[in-house]
């Protein structure tokens, strides 16, 4: 009878994927580390005051709203919730809305924004991702569905992940950049040589989720933006801004470079303006020049059910 021998050697370590091993949080951590400094609640309470046309109805709005769609009669925590962009038209369909900002600024003018349209049903709540949120009243299934409309701003993403999942009994959602942020023109950090470290959250949020036995669904929102200015030194001062949130000032060389690929890119970029004068959609008047080509922003929409992990 024949007989086949078998190898005493022993088997190769289990293959492990880099994507299963890599603790994305860490990750996350260390970027922050290399990024300019999380802006803070008085830096928020300052803008507030011209931050309520931004969040004016908007395609990126309507956009949201389709794309979670609340059942009317839900509960919801609307965290980061700005001037109350959101929060107004879910709590006029029928929904009772915890909109919670870190900023008194921005809940100041969330108020008059509820009080000038009527709209029923929401309580304005302060609270940062890093305060207790059972102290705050937002325990586990406290509401039907959380959400963080662009307001994913913290050092420990995972945590901040974590609490709207406990929070939610039914759904999650929340959009982060995907490339560059609206503080960042990628195109211009490219044409003068700079690292674009201001993007892709997106990427960093769908790991950790899918890492803790989610399946988050995706879908993805642009937004168009005119960057216009009332003259050279502005638009400078603005892209020489992205400029030194990127580079360490103690780099000269680098930055002595990079603002001379700037002033090209201005050059062949900045023009006049044919719409100069006109309302933009912040509800300020555009600037005498503007940028030639409009860019793009792109928001990473993420949805996952804070009850089922695989």
């Amino acid at each position: 009878m024949e007989t086949t021998a078998r190898s005493s050697a022993p088997l190769p370590d289990e293959p492990i994927s880099l994507l299963a091993a890599t603790d994305w949080n860490e990750e996350w951590k260390r970027l922050q580390r290399i990024r300019r400094k999380a802006d803070d609640a008085q830096f928020w309470n300052k803008r507030s005051k011209n931050f309520d046309s931004k969040d004016a109805p908007s395609p990126y709005v309507r956009a949201f709203l389709d794309l979670i769609d609340v059942a009317p009669g839900s509960s919801v925590l609307d965290m980061g919730c700005g001037t109350g962009s959101l929060a107004v038209p879910l709590a006029r369909a029928g929904n009772r809305v915890i909109a919670a900002d870190f900023s008194r600024g921005m809940l100041e003018e969330a108020a008059r924004r509820i009080e000038a349209t009527g709209a029923k049903g929401i309580e304005t709540k302060l609270l940062a991702w890093d305060d207790d949120w059972d102290a705050a009243g937002l325990g586990e299934d406290a509401v039907d569905v959380a959400f963080a409309s662009r307001s994913i701003a913290t050092a420990d993403l995972a945590a901040a992940l974590a609490k709207l999942t406990r929070t939610a009994r039914m759904r999650c959602a929340a959009t982060l950049t995907l490339g560059s942020s609206p503080r960042m023109d990628a195109r211009v950090l490219a044409a003068c040589g700079v690292r674009n470290f201001h993007g892709s959250d997106f990427q960093y949020a769908w790991n950790i989720l899918f890492n803790a036995g989610f399946s988050p669904t995706a879908a993805y929102i642009d937004s168009q933006r005119k960057d216009t200015y009332d003259s050279r030194e502005e638009a400078r001062a603005d892209f020489d801004r992205m400029l030194t949130d990127v580079i360490d000032p103690r780099r000269t060389g680098e930055l002595a470079r990079a603002r001379a690929k700037l002033e090209d890119w201005l050059d062949a970029e900045l023009v006049p303006n044919p719409t100069a004068g006109r309302l933009n959609e912040k509800g300020r008047a555009e600037g005498r020049l503007a940028i030639a080509h409009p860019r793009t922003i792109r928001w990473g929409f993420l949805s996952w059910d804070p009850r089922s992990t695989r």
